[in-house]
């Protein structure tokens, strides 16, 4: 596990140069990879080019340092992930007479490349980001895995391209810093994220989950292609008893692969259907007592800890469990946010950097049950949309407008409690008669009426999901559960999720694996019937019965609030302070993002005790970036 970094000149540099550029990018990610460093540069032909990387130390912990060459020294790996299958490509590729100098399986990505080309890369099962350079050729090569798990940022500037595992190593670089891009803003006011390709700056990308980026050193331009090829999703007739056991199969599998390991593993054990059965699997193929740990909070509504600690005792692991308050919040929201390097909204991250940071203190690697909801359909937003279709085709829209303004004023609440009254506001927000319906319910911030509103026109965009409708895997009118699926896959799963995950963890330099996060796994899935996933109101209904056996009696079956966290609470209490200098008219007018009047209502409002917790927060997470980047 570690960052990498690279850069490339269309002229000559000196190496002296190159390698004081590349080590300023290491330096700025050394949490990525405290263990190790290491920096490839060479000149020749009127260009230059530079990698580099910080490792932390996971397998192979003697000989798997990076850089790694080939035999002739021609082509060069730098390497951020694990590959869970290595020891199989390895042994298939000494089978055809392949010498390894290694046990990495940083060296397997290399010689697969050079047995196989760039094509070899789909065989790959693991969370990736590595740069290739081929001499023979003259050409980089850039490839991100099939979910999107490991980061990977580009820009190309004039006469320079550069990559990197997270921004702050493009943005601190000699470039000037971007202009804020306008489809990366409104992406992050609607979702609260930002999703691949887009960032919050001009001109500076994410390479998407799946994908390849080719740059040639002879004529200085890229392009980029999918690794592997969409599989047409054709639903096959299998017994409810049949899927059931290859489910139970499958994820076992999984785990097993992904705990290959030259230090201890442990796992995040919040309780819930996913990283119970994680834990469950992980316990009973290792030869040891594991390590499980897990987050409580003194605010009881969001407590769920008792939940993790019955697991615990049923597998008989040495649990941690830490409780935290908003004390924990005041010491470490400034590291958590500004590590993300642009806006990021999703308020679990605070909770996950905290149990991140406690269980980096015993070990380096822990599970996850991560990617759990998407595989088998998990989430409350799938009920919505299939709510969505029967509602709106039975109530007028115009009835409907006069029932949302009477019953609106009656979910409010003025605390930040994600109760029954929460949940139905939200369901009633997202009742929407166009095919944007699904669309609106992933847009966790402000509606699309709403943000006409707070941001001034020149800002606007007013299809910011036109490059993902676009896509051949997405249906841009969505219809059914594996619609839905999807586009939370490439949209939430890669720009939200797995960016709360890895930029948390990876902070306080402790890897996190998601068995659940298994091409095997997601394709399996996609070819069952939908009811198998969700079953009437039983959401993972499959996932449950696969693993029901192995807990107390309808403990699966128990609701679960996630992992929240009452920011919106926190805003008008330690935070207070901070957001009234958000909404002063100088810096708002200097700023000239938003219409002064309606956001500095939106915010009094919030203070006053009217609750607009996810815009509210969206909004002071932003502001906090634009202090702390564009001033």
């Amino acid at each position: 596990m570690c960052g990498i970094n690279g850069f490339i000149a269309s002229k000559e540099v000196s190496n002296e140069q190159l390698l004081t550029i590349t080590t300023q990018m290491n330096n700025l990610i050394m949490h990525r990879g405290p263990d190790d460093d290491g920096v490839f540069v060479k000149t020749y032909n009127g260009s230059s080019i530079a990698m580099g990387m910080r490792r932390l130390s996971i397998i192979d912990l003697n000989s798997g340092k990076q850089p790694i060459y080939s035999e002739d020294k021609t082509k060069v790996i730098v390497f951020n992930g694990e590959i869970y299958n290595y020891k199989t490509l390895r042994k298939a590729l000494e089978i055809k007479g392949v010498a390894f100098k290694t046990k990495s399986d940083t060296e397997v990505i290399l010689k697969l490349y050079e047995t196989e080309g760039t094509s070899g890369f789909k065989k790959l099962d693991g969370m990736f980001a590595f740069s290739i350079y081929d001499q023979t050729i003259d050409k980089l090569f850039i490839a991100r895995d099939f979910f999107g798990e490991k980061p990977l940022y580009y820009t190309s500037q004039s006469d320079k391209f550069i990559w990197a595992s997270e921004l702050k190593s493009i943005i601190n670089t000699d470039i000037n810093t971007p202009e804020i891009d306008k489809i990366g803003l409104n992406l992050f006011f609607k979702l609260t994220y930002i999703p691949a390709p887009y960032t919050i700056y001009k001109n500076v990308y994410k390479l998407e989950a799946n994908h390849l980026l080719t740059y040639d050193l002879k004529t200085h331009k890229y392009h980029t292609t999918l690794i592997e090829e969409p599989k047409p999703i054709e639903k096959q007739s299998v017994t409810f008893k049949e899927a059931q056991s290859k489910v139970n199969a499958l994820v076992e599998e999984s785990v097993i692969s992904r705990s290959v390991s030259d230090v201890p593993i442990s796992t995040f054990l919040s309780g819930g259907v996913d990283s119970s059965i994680v834990s469950l699997c992980l316990s009973r193929n290792v030869n040891s007592k594991i390590n499980t740990f897990s987050i409580g909070f003194k605010n009881k509504s969001f407590d769920e800890s008792t939940k993790a600690k019955t697991v615990a005792n049923l597998i008989n692991s040495t649990h941690h469990e830490f409780i935290i308050d908003e004390s924990d919040l005041e010491e470490h929201i400034e590291c958590i946010l500004n590590n993300f390097d642009e806006p990021f909204a999703d308020s679990s991250a605070l909770p996950t950097f905290l149990v991140a940071n406690k269980t980096s203190q015993f070990v380096k690697v822990a599970l996850t049950g991560d990617g759990g909801d998407e595989v088998f359909g998990g989430y409350n937003k799938y009920y919505m949309g299939k709510i969505n279709q029967k509602y709106t085709t039975v109530v007028p829209e115009k009835l409907h407008r006069v029932v949302e303004k009477m019953i609106n004023p009656l979910l409010h609440t003025k605390q930040d409690i994600r109760g029954k009254r929460f949940r139905a506001r939200k369901l009633l927000k997202s009742i929407d008669y166009s095919n944007n319906y699904y669309w609106d319910i992933i847009s966790l911030g402000f509606s699309s009426n709403t943000l006409a509103t707070f941001l001034k026109p020149e800002y606007l965009i007013s299809e910011p999901f036109q490059w993902y409708k676009a896509k051949s895997e997405i249906a841009s009118s969505p219809k059914n559960l594996t619609d839905y699926r999807n586009i939370d896959k490439i949209l939430s799963l890669e720009g939200d999720m797995l960016v709360k995950v890895d930029r948390t963890s990876m902070l306080s330099s402790l890897e996190c694996r998601a068995p659940f996060l298994n091409k095997t796994l997601w394709h399996y899935t996609n070819t069952l019937p939908e009811d198998y996933l969700i079953n009437g109101w039983d959401k993972k209904h499959i996932l449950k019965k696969a693993f029901e056996k192995e807990f107390p009696k309808d403990f699966l079956n128990k609701s679960k609030s996630g992992f929240g966290v009452p920011v919106g609470n926190w805003l008008r209490s330690i935070l207070k302070n901070e957001l009234e200098t958000y909404i002063t008219p100088k810096f708002l007018e200097k700023q000239n993002i938003f219409e002064i009047n309606l956001i500095t209502k939106l915010v009094r409002e919030h203070l006053n005790g009217k609750d607009h917790t996810f815009m509210v927060w969206s909004f002071y997470c932003f502001q906090k970036w634009y202090k702390t980047n564009q001033i």
